[in-house]
């Protein structure tokens, strides 16, 4: 038994190592590429450089007019990340409390069908909708990334408000709160471990969002800090090395975020799992 414990253990350690090698080994290459001189860049391009250049980040933070197109990444990450978890926590709260009404029983059977309708499917549609609608803007792609990650959202909080008693909110009620007091301050409370990793994936899936902006925005001065990258490809390929450092200021949110929040992260996965 103790053999056949250690071998799990050598095989399990290897399917981890594995796969963190096949995420470290890029993000090593891309610092390693945004640090070097152009003069530098050959060989492998995984060797650390012996002269660093920082230049290379300022130069990229002018190129893509880093400041305006943050502000654009950061205005839909924001509206994605609030809408979804206010949005998607209310109705799974109203969704599973009711849960002998048919009329919600439908209605999560209804958003749990839209997620299998890819954006790919309904781009044509969404770009006349949301022209029409005035709403080719940021705030539009916000408003998208909100309705397509509800279903999605909303089944995740509905299976985590499932463990939660139900007598809270009760004894809730009888204090005399109302309905939305005793979502504010008994239910929203208690779904911080989910609404952290909710969060955190919301924030990432509009952050890399690459189509959606790049279909819906129609004003180029108002795009995405990915989008503005690509439309300045053929700028960045004249020197790598600025290419790899505009890459990595739109890759550093990111990272940052996860580091923050990993902890509520794997204790909302942890959660879930476990009830």
């Amino acid at each position: 038994m103790r053999r056949k414990a250690t071998r799990s253990n050598k095989w399990g350690s290897i399917g981890l190592i594995l796969p963190a090698l096949g995420i470290l080994i890029p993000l090593y290459f891309v610092v390693v590429m945004s640090l070097k001189y152009q003069s530098d860049s050959g060989g492998s391009g995984l060797e650390f450089p012996t002269r660093i250049r920082w230049a290379n980040f300022s130069d990229a933070w002018e190129l893509v007019n880093a400041p305006r197109a943050l502000a654009m990444s950061i205005t839909i990450s924001a509206i994605t990340i609030i809408g979804n978890l206010l949005l998607s926590s209310m109705m799974a709260w109203a969704v599973v409390r009711n849960w002998e009404s048919r009329l919600f029983r439908w209605s999560f059977v209804y958003l749990l069908a839209a997620m299998f309708l890819p954006f790919t499917v309904l781009a044509l549609p969404q770009v006349k909708l949301m022209s029409q609608l005035g709403l080719d803007n940021p705030i539009g792609v916000g408003i998208l990334h909100i309705m397509f990650g509800l279903g999605f959202n909303t089944l995740l909080f509905s299976a985590y408000i499932r463990s939660l008693p139900v007598e809270l909110e009760e004894s809730a009620t009888i204090d005399g709160c109302s309905t939305f007091e005793v979502y504010r301050k008994v239910v929203w409370p208690l779904l911080a471990p989910m609404a952290a990793t909710i969060g955190i994936f919301s924030f990432l899936g509009s952050w890399n969002d690459f189509m959606m902006p790049s279909l819906i925005i129609s004003d180029i001065r108002n795009q995405t800090l990915p989008v503005v990258q690509n439309s300045f490809n053929d700028q960045l390929t004249l020197n790598y090395n600025v290419a790899f450092a505009s890459y990595f200021l739109a890759m550093a949110p990111a990272l940052i975020g996860y580091l923050i929040a990993r902890r509520w992260i794997i204790s909302g996965i942890m959660r879930g799992a476990i009830k």
